[in-house]
């Protein structure tokens, strides 16, 4: 579950909570489970080209165009829903400068790609020995969306700007 507020012409939040995924790898290389996890996701959001695009006449309702973000990630040790027992998560954060894309199909479909690399930081536990400790994190998505609420653009000068909280 997602939310983008607008802070400004250019500049808007987004901000997540919802269930991350990842395997459990056992002996080496043998993937043998599923787990989802809590996230947290903080983003503030650039739109850095909506005046070339709306100049040109091009769509940009809804945010669609260009961004720039820094992407900044929780995972607390909350809960785990897991296939496996006894597994235990380790708390991380990421911060993650992002280039992105988002377009809009029609009044209601969306899309976005984006990639990113970025600082990874485990909060490591008592009696837990990390072997190999990653700390570059990749953000790489393509995701595609459907917003139910009905979108009002707001005119300023060229360029239109839409208010919606659950945009």
């Amino acid at each position: 579950m997602h939310n983008e507020s607008k802070l400004s012409n250019l500049i808007a939040l987004r901000t997540e909570i919802g269930l991350d995924t990842g395997v459990t790898i056992r002996n080496g290389n043998n993937v043998t489970g599923f787990l989802l996890s809590p996230v947290l996701t903080l983003e503030p959001r650039w739109y850095y080209n909506l005046n070339k695009r709306a100049s040109k006449s091009r769509r940009t309702y809804g945010n669609s165009g260009n961004f720039i973000s820094i992407k900044t990630t929780y995972h607390p040790d909350w809960f785990v829903i897991s296939n496996e027992t006894n597994l235990s998560f380790i708390t991380d954060i990421s911060i993650v400068p992002t280039w992105g894309i988002r377009r809009n199909i029609g009044k209601h479909f969306n899309y976005e790609a984006g990639i990113g690399v970025g600082y990874l930081h485990y909060f490591k536990k008592e009696n837990v020995i990390m072997v190999n400790e990653p700390d570059v994190a990749v953000n790489l998505y393509l995701r595609a969306g459907y917003r139910f609420l009905k979108v009002k653009p707001i005119k300023y000068g060229t360029i239109s700007i839409v208010s919606c909280s659950h945009c």
